[in-house]
C-alpha cells in the first residue's frame, strides 16, 4: 500500500498542472485543492528521507493548496510551478557555492571516475540549469498572473517539461561525447 501511495503522490506532483486544470473543470469548487493538499502531505510523509532537497517545495505546496481551499481561491494553485523552479534554482545555486555542483553529482552517478578536467564544464552546465530555472520560473509566474488556465496548463504541464527534457537530453549527449573525447 505504501508503494502505491508513493507512486500516486509522485504522479500527482509531476502531473500537478494537469490535475489542477482537470480538477477545476470537473470537480466542485475547492475539491482539487484539498485532494492535491492530501497528495502532497502523503508525498511528504512517505518520502521525507529520500526527498530532503524537496521538503521546502512540498511544504510550500501544502500551504498553497490548503490556503487555496480555505480562502476559496483556486488561482493560488497556479503558483506551485513557480515554487518548484525557485527551489531548484536554490538547490543548484547552493551546489555551485558549496560544491560539488549539482550536475557533477548527477554525472558521477553514471560515471564515478570523471576526469578533473570535467569539473569546469559541469559547473557551466549547472549555471545553464540555474538560468533555465530563472527563465522557467518567470514563465510559470507570467502564465499564473496573465494568461488563461489553458495557457498555464499548456506551458507548465507540457512545454516546460519538453524544454527540461531537451536541455537534459542535449546536455547528456554532449557530455557523453565530451567524455569520450577527453576521457
Amino acid at each position: 500500500m505504501k508503494r502505491i501511495l508513493q507512486v500516486l503522490s509522485a504522479l500527482a506532483v509531476m502531473g500537478y498542472p494537469l490535475a489542477v486544470y482537470f480538477g477545476l473543470q470537473l470537480l466542485p469548487s475547492g475539491v482539487i485543492a484539498i485532494v492535491l493538499c492530501g497528495l502532497l502531505i502523503t508525498r511528504l510523509s512517505l518520502s521525507r528521507q529520500q526527498l530532503k532537497p524537496m521538503l521546502a517545495p512540498l511544504i510550500v505546496g501544502i500551504a498553497l493548496t490548503a490556503a487555496s481551499f480555505i480562502a476559496k481561491r483556486h488561482d493560488w494553485l497556479l503558483y506551485y510551478p513557480v515554487v518548484i523552479n525557485l527551489s531548484m534554482l536554490a538547490l543548484f545555486g547552493h551546489s555551485l557555492k558549496y560544491g560539488p555542483c549539482m550536475i557533477e553529482r548527477l554525472a558521477k552517478l553514471k560515471e564515478p571516475d570523471l576526469p578533473p578536467e570535467a569539473t569546469p564544464y559541469l559547473v557551466k552546465v549547472t549555471l545553464i540549469w540555474c538560468l533555465f530555472f530563472v527563465l522557467n520560473g518567470f514563465m510559470a509566474l507570467y502564465t499564473a498572473l496573465a494568461t488563461s488556465i489553458e495557457t498555464w496548463t499548456l506551458y507548465n504541464g507540457f512545454i516546460a517539461y519538453l524544454l527540461m527534457g531537451t536541455l537534459l537530453g542535449g546536455e547528456w549527449l554532449y557530455r557523453t561525447l565530451w567524455l569520450k573525447k577527453h576521457g
